[in-house]
């Protein structure tokens, strides 16, 4: 199962991923000392199959605080989307009846917002409780470690997405009422981490080094690029000069997940895409992901999917 989290993580930032989800819908804001946002939705492909989710990514720049920032990021499925839905030229969704619209399509939504320090000052109090002490450190950029969460979506998170994905309102109006959602979302994420003793921090002391992890993520794009020729660990670390075990470290702290069962998950996404929307068979998608036989490919393709490859085919 792809799970949204993964989404979340790579769709900002990894090409082959793009390339293959079509954009039905895109919203930008990135107006300086505002909060910078962006809104897009696609088109949900069949096969798959994840649950909503949201992450909060708190970076803190040492060398520049001012440059601090906290993100806000989510990833919605199911809604339904209509090209034509604000036009007199569809009358089902004209009056909320999307489900005999013929321009529906299924979406998955990313969202994603970024605050500064400059914003987020403004909601900064001298006075501080034991319940909101570390919420009041990160708001203020006083907490000198970055860290990512994943937040669960309440039902008040998701009537906000709601609202700003399936708005009516246009110009200045739109831009008022989708900025006081923001402010509301933000609430809402901070409101569900109070009386936390304690966030994930980064326990690998040298990830806090910015060029080291540049080094991770660039091993993750190598991995995304060999996604059909399998790299080793060793030609790995090399290639970011970074020693194995602090890779090896590093990118299970970062990315939550081993070197391998990442390139493994990424591989199996591939060939679900190539069998499933470019019609491959199964023995050219064994041969282009690097596999030595099919009977290998097919294991491998059953115990991430739960199907063989034959089976995905025939859906």
């Amino acid at each position: 199962m792809t799970s949204a989290s993964d989404i979340i993580t790579l769709a900002y930032k990894q090409p082959p991923l793009q390339e293959h989800m079509a954009l039905l819908f895109e919203k930008e804001q990135t107006v300086p000392e505002s909060v910078q946002y962006s809104i897009k939705r696609y088109i949900r492909r069949k096969q798959w199959n994840m649950e909503d989710t949201g992450m909060l990514v708190y970076h803190y720049d040492k060398a520049e605080p001012n440059k601090s920032t906290l993100e806000l990021k989510f990833c919605i499925s199911g809604n339904v989307y209509c090209n034509q839905q604000n036009t007199e030229a569809c009358s089902k969704c004209a009056v909320n009846q999307q489900n005999g619209c013929a321009k529906r399509e299924e979406s998955m939504d990313l969202l994603h917002f970024q605050f500064t320090p400059t914003q987020l000052s403004q909601f900064v109090k001298p006075r501080q409780t034991s319940d909101t002490l570390l919420i009041d450190d990160m708001v203020s950029f006083k907490r000198n470690t970055s860290f990512t969460k994943m937040l669960p979506l309440c039902g008040k998170s998701r009537m906000v997405l709601e609202a700003m994905l399936n708005n009516s309102y246009a110009g200045a109006l739109q831009n008022i009422f989708v900025n006081a959602q923001i402010q509301m979302l933000l609430l809402h994420s901070l409101d569900c981490m109070v009386g936390e003793k304690e966030f994930d921090v980064i326990n690998c002391k040298f990830l806090a080094n910015e060029a080291d992890r540049n080094k991770i993520n660039k091993a993750r794009d190598l991995l995304i690029q060999h996604i059909g020729e399998p790299i080793t660990i060793k030609e790995l670390s090399r290639k970011v000069a970074m020693n194995e075990c602090y890779l090896k470290k590093g990118f299970k702290e970062m990315f939550g997940t081993t070197i391998f069962d990442f390139y493994q998950s990424q591989r199996m996404e591939h060939a679900k895409y190539l069998l499933y929307e470019k019609s491959l068979s199964v023995t050219d998608v064994s041969m282009m992901l690097g596999y030595s036989s099919i009977s290998h490919f097919s294991t491998a393709f059953k115990k991430h999917t739960g199907l063989k490859p034959c089976e995905l085919l025939l859906r």
